[in-house]
């Protein structure tokens, strides 16, 4: 049968969203969506680190022993992640320093872990390359979201750009500096859970529990 790569990238993007429907990355999703800049430049690293990592796993599982096989695939994301640290610190400084840590983490990040272990050990490099991609784009997608609503109303700017004229500055918008902390991604991150969840209601979760009727008799 032939593989549907053209599902296998756009399923990911909302219908299988990593984010709002696995929960899955959601620490960098918080952390790093400050601004659209901070944002976009980790999930163009995350991306590339899954993608990669998914076609080079995916070449040699056959030769991964079961025993190490987590082993083996920390070592080769957590290689990938060193070349794209130094890249970014050689060529966008300022970005590197602002997104701190958060690149170092994508080694740990159970996006990618999740997607190298369940899919890409199990199918061809092709397939697990385009699952990867897709991934990564729907990951990219939900932090640049969140990265550009924090960043145009906590600071009315986008890619430090001035969008919205500040009332300091003889015009009418008040930047909402709570949007500029990691509650702000939290309640936003959530809403647009909610909103895709109810867009999509096959992506809520059976309930775990089931209320009695009210006129019920207790057991």
């Amino acid at each position: 049968m032939a593989t549907d790569y053209r599902a296998i990238l756009t399923d990911p993007l909302i219908r299988q969203n990593p984010v709002t429907l696995q929960i899955l990355g959601i620490c960098s999703a918080l952390a790093v969506t400050t601004s659209l800049a901070t944002a976009l430049t980790m999930s163009v690293s995350l991306t590339v680190v899954l993608t990669l990592a998914a076609g080079i796993i995916s070449a040699i599982r056959r030769h991964i022993p079961d025993s190490i096989r987590l082993i083996v695939q920390i070592v080769i994301v957590a290689s990938l992640v060193i070349v794209i640290d130094e890249i970014l610190q050689a060529y966008l400084a300022e970005i590197s320093r602002a997104l701190s840590v958060y690149v170092g983490l994508i080694t740990t990040n159970c996006l990618v872990l999740g997607r190298t272990e369940a899919y890409a050990r199990h199918n061809a490099p092709p397939a697990a390359m385009v699952d990867a991609f897709g991934n990564g784009l729907g990951y990219s997608l939900v932090l640049i979201v969140i990265g550009g609503l924090r960043e145009l109303f906590g600071k009315g700017e986008l890619f430090g750009i001035q969008v919205l004229p500040l009332a300091e500055a003889g015009g009418w918008f008040t930047p909402l500096s709570l949007m500029l902390l990691a509650p702000s991604a939290f309640f936003l991150l959530g809403g647009l859970v909610w909103a895709v969840r109810s867009l999509w209601p096959a992506q809520a979760e059976a309930p775990e529990h089931t209320p009695p009727l009210r006129n019920e008799p207790a057991e």
